[in-house]
């Protein structure tokens, strides 16, 4: 059976981009020493603040800038790949994009830029970041199996996953931010599970730690099964998943071949 242990990384990043690379090393370090060959840390693992704010724009790189210069190191020194979500600056300035990148010893592998924007729950991130475009599914192969990226609030979106599936993702990678709050700890943990059996497909979600961040990082099994997780914590914890699993999978809930493709409107 191919085998790649994937880790997630559970911190809470701040505004001092500095500490929040080594942060991100120091976790990738301990997660590929547990043998972890892709390592996922949240979203915004570049930058956060307590608001959504112009200091996002202030902190912004490119993505040939320092952080995901400093990430490919990470990566070199590893062995793995790392997956990171970065404020990436923009032309004009005006906007941020919300990326998530995957990045080997070599460089970058994979780009995603957000497209759904977190207007919801009496937040409005559109007011500094804009929406990615509209590509093809994002997917990056390691190990021998196919990762897609989607983030945060694409969660609460079946459809984005759907279409990392069809792709061929093996494996989908959800670096977030889940902003705790009534509810959102279960919102988040079910429709990981939903997300995974509905697509017959691993999920890798590595949340943000609190206090800006929900925590409850997890790894699913294409039949839902919790195979790793983490609660409030900072740390990272390690799981093996594999491609082999997904067809035997798929030879039980046969339910993604089956859908009737002709019910959908064309696009």
């Amino acid at each position: 059976m191919n085998v790649v242990s994937v880790a997630i990384a559970q911190f809470a990043p701040g505004e001092d981009k500095s500490s929040n690379i080594a942060e991100l090393r120091k976790l990738a370090i301990v997660a590929t020493h547990r043998g972890a060959q892709v390592v996922v840390a949240p979203e915004y693992s570049m930058f956060t603040a307590k608001r959504l704010d112009d200091r996002y724009r202030a902190a912004a790189e490119p993505l040939d800038g320092k952080f995901v210069n400093d990430v490919q190191s990470i990566a070199r020194e590893t062995g793995a790949v790392i997956v990171a979500g970065v404020a990436e600056s923009q032309p004009d300035d005006a906007h941020i994009y919300n990326t998530v990148v995957a990045v080997g010893a070599d460089g970058i592998l994979a780009a995603y830029r957000k497209i759904h924007l977190y207007d919801a729950f009496g937040f409005h991130e559109s007011e500094i970041v804009s929406p990615g475009p509209i590509t093809d599914p994002v997917v990056f192969e390691a190990g021998g199996a196919t990762f897609g990226i989607q983030t945060c609030y694409d969660l609460r979106f079946p459809e984005i996953t759907r279409r990392l599936a069809i792709a061929g993702a093996d494996v989908v990678l959800i670096p977030a931010q889940w902003i705790p709050g009534p509810l959102k700890e279960d919102h988040w943990t079910t429709l990981i599970r939903a997300r995974a059996i509905e697509n017959t497909v691993f999920v890798c979600a590595a949340d943000q730690a609190p206090p800006l961040g929900a925590g409850h990082s997890m790894i699913v099994d294409p039949m839902g099964i919790t195979l790793s997780s983490l609660g409030e914590q900072v740390g990272t914890s390690v799981a093996e998943i594999s491609p082999d699993r997904v067809a035997e999978v798929r030879l039980k809930n046969p339910s993604l071949s089956h859908r009737r493709i002709n019910m959908y409107k064309p696009e």
